[in-house]
């Protein structure tokens, strides 16, 4: 192998796109050269295509659970998410819960074992 091309291959970083909707999910291991960023690294994923409702306009990205702009440069081994819209508002959940557990709870003069 052309010693060139071996320091090429060595130079570039792996990264990883990851993307999941309700049934499945994307996840491409890549490698891309030393500065790219994460928008580029996204549109060479093959994501865009898979999924074309992604709208990388509206839909917040990020690197390991951490919101990051598309211009962001990568570094060896990140993991570029792309986050959907959350379906329920987790405050609201939580509150819906704990109302559920609050109702189903038993009332003060119950069998309650005796504190310590």
């Amino acid at each position: 192998m052309d010693e060139m091309l071996q320091a090429q291959l060595q130079a570039q970083l792996q990264v990883y796109v990851c993307y999941a909707t309700a049934r499945d999910e994307f996840l491409r291991p890549m490698k891309v050269a030393p500065g790219t960023t994460i928008g580029q690294a996204i549109e060479m994923s093959g994501v865009l295509e898979a999924y074309p409702d992604i709208n990388l306009a509206t839909q917040p990205v990020g690197i390991y659970a951490k919101k990051k702009t598309l211009d962001t440069v990568l570094r060896e081994r990140d993991r570029i998410e792309i986050y959907r819209p959350l379906i329920a508002d987790p405050k609201e959940s939580r509150r819906k819960r704990a109302a559920k557990k609050a109702d189903g709870a038993p009332s003060s003069g119950g069998a309650r074992p005796p504190a310590a």
